[in-house]
C-alpha cells in the first residue's frame, strides 16, 4: 500500500528529499551573492561610516577681506583656525593715527577687532574660523607693569586653547619691536585684570600646531 503525504502527494524518499533541500540552499546562496554584486545592502541596519573627510584648503583664494589699502591702513598676519591649527591670514587693517609703532594699544586693539570678526567668504570657504569671544577688550600697562605689557578683561589662561593661541601669535607678530630685536621667536606680555601677574607667551610651532596641547606657556615676568 503506497503512503501519500500532505495533500495527498506521494512522499519522496529520504534520499531525494535530502537532495531537495541542498539545491534550495544553493539556489539562496546563488541569490545572494548576485544582490552582493549588484552593491545592494543584504541587511537593512544602517552603517555608520564616520564623518565625511574635512576638504579645507587653508589657503585663501583672492583678497581676505574688503579694506581698501590707504595711509590709513597697513598689511598684517592674523591669526585664524583651520582644521586643528592656527594659521596666519594676509590682511589690510586699518591702523590708528601716526606710526604704527609709537602706538602699540592702539595696534592692539585693532588687531583684536580683527580676530574677533568672522572671516569673510574667502577665509571661510578655506576653512577658516576663529575663536576670541566678542566681549574681550584690551588695555595698556598698569602702574608698575612692564612698559610692553597688554592687559586682558580676562585672565590669558582662562581663554579656550585656540583664542589664546590666536592672540598669542596674533600680538606677537604684530608688535615686533622688542620681542624680536634678538631674532628670537617672536613673544608678547600678556596679564589679566589688575592683580594678575604678568606673563611672557611665545608663539612656538608648537602652540601653532597644537593649541589644545600648549596650555601653560606662559612665563613669569617680573
Amino acid at each position: 500500500m503506497t503512503h501519500h503525504g500532505r495533500r495527498g502527494l506521494p512522499r519522496l524518499p529520504g534520499p531525494l528529499r535530502a537532495t531537495g533541500r541542498r539545491a534550495r540552499v544553493a539556489a539562496l546562496a546563488a541569490l545572494l551573492t548576485a544582490v552582493a554584486g549588484c552593491g545592494i545592502r543584504g541587511t537593512s541596519v544602517p552603517v555608520d561610516a564616520g564623518a565625511a573627510p574635512s576638504r579645507a584648503s587653508c589657503q585663501v583664494a583672492g583678497d581676505s577681506n574688503d579694506v581698501a589699502d590707504s595711509p590709513k591702513t597697513g598689511p598684517i598676519k592674523v591669526y585664524l583656525v583651520c582644521s586643528t591649527q592656527i594659521l596666519p591670514v594676509d590682511r589690510q587693517v586699518r591702523l590708528p593715527e601716526g606710526r604704527p609703532g609709537t602706538d602699540r594699544l592702539g595696534v592692539a586693539r585693532a588687531v583684536l577687532g580683527e580676530l574677533q570678526h568672522q572671516p569673510g567668504r574667502p577665509e571661510e570657504e578655506a576653512g577658516f574660523s576663529t575663536e576670541v569671544p566678542s566681549a574681550l577688550q584690551v588695555t595698556g600697562p598698569r602702574k608698575g607693569d612692564r612698559k610692553d605689557a597688554l592687559r586682558l578683561n580676562r585672565v590669558p589662561d582662562d581663554l579656550p586653547p585656540y583664542a589664546r593661541a590666536q592672540l598669542v601669535c596674533t600680538f606677537a607678530e604684530t608688535l615686533v619691536s622688542a620681542s624680536a630685536a634678538a631674532g628670537n621667536e617672536p613673544s608678547v606680555v600678556l596679564g589679566g585684570p589688575p592683580g594678575d601677574s604678568l606673563e611672557r607667551y611665545t608663539c612656538t610651532e608648537r602652540l601653532r600646531n597644537r593649541p589644545e596641547a600648549a596650555q601653560a606657556d606662559g612665563t613669569p615676568v617680573d
